[in-house]
């Protein structure tokens, strides 16, 4: 029984998918116009070559980005459900915080944040 509404749902969002996919190509509004071909640099037309090494920095301020967004991401639900957490709960969140910090003092001293 379970897995008969477990294909029966899947079947059924892939289906929806197929079919709002088609829909789209088939109503959609086409332009076809040479500017439309062209990577999209902020506005600017590219000049030279699009393919250009970037230094590590970058990267790594981004990765650093993506570790304090999923954070939040993390502290969330945690301060939804807070208070039946308890003390655990709370000593719990601030070893996760303090774990972070760590992380940011780290990549701080290594110079990671500097924008150069």
């Amino acid at each position: 029984m379970n897995f008969t509404l477990f294909v029966t749902a899947l079947l059924t969002g892939v289906g929806f998918v197929a079919v709002v996919t088609i829909l789209a190509t088939l109503l959609s509004p086409r332009s076809f116009n040479p500017q439309k071909e062209e990577p999209y640099e902020c506005g600017i037309p590219t000049r030279g070559r699009s393919w250009m090494q970037f230094r590590v920095g970058y990267y790594l301020f981004a990765i650093l980005f993506l570790m304090f967004d999923v954070e939040t991401m993390f502290l969330f639900p945690w301060a939804v459900v807070m208070r039946s957490l308890g003390p655990a709960g709370l000593f719990s969140v601030l070893f996760f915080l303090f774990i972070l910090i760590l992380g940011l003092a780290y990549a701080w001293r290594k110079g990671a944040l500097k924008w150069h």
